[in-house]
């Protein structure tokens, strides 16, 4: 992480968050099987329960991730996507670390999150599981299938 990092509630005015938000519903549709991709286009991310943060540094946008309330005790993790320029870099890190962070200012005493399977998926299988994320069963509206995969972090509230 470097200081010149700032995380912001996202701008969706800004056309280099659609285009990041864009790239990444795109890539979640190639890499999953019809009917278990999750992804969240620009008009659902602006949904009341939801709300996406973006990291930058200067005018360059690093990546974006989004909160999700499923009710009063539990949030769900969304949209996690670093920029392709700025892979390698610890950007998912830090937003994941906000994340939780914000998670359990708003009281969560969990925080969730589906992905899938494959190699496209291992970086951030990868980052979930260092942080304590634990598979677990579905969670809110998702049905288990061969390819989707439930991770969820207990939290104290803050």
């Amino acid at each position: 992480m470097s200081a010149t990092w700032r995380i912001d509630a996202a701008d969706f005015a800004d056309p280099k968050l659609i285009a990041l938000i864009d790239h990444h519903l795109a890539e979640m549709l190639g890499f999953s099987p019809i009917g278990c991709a999750h992804a969240l286009d620009a008009s659902d991310l602006r949904a009341p329960d939801v709300d996406l943060f973006t990291v930058s540094e200067g005018e360059a946008l690093l990546g974006i991730g989004a909160l999700r309330r499923i009710d009063d005790g539990e949030f769900e993790i969304k949209s996690m996507r670093t920029h392709p320029d700025h892979l390698g870099r610890g950007v998912g890190r830090h937003l994941l670390e906000h994340l939780i962070t914000e998670a359990a200012r708003r009281g969560a005493r969990r925080i969730s999150l589906e992905t899938g399977t494959g190699p496209v998926f291992q970086a951030a299988l990868h980052l979930y599981r260092r942080r304590g994320f634990e598979p677990g069963p579905a969670f809110a509206h998702y049905a288990p299938t061969g390819f989707n995969q439930f991770f969820h972090l207990p939290l104290i509230p803050a």
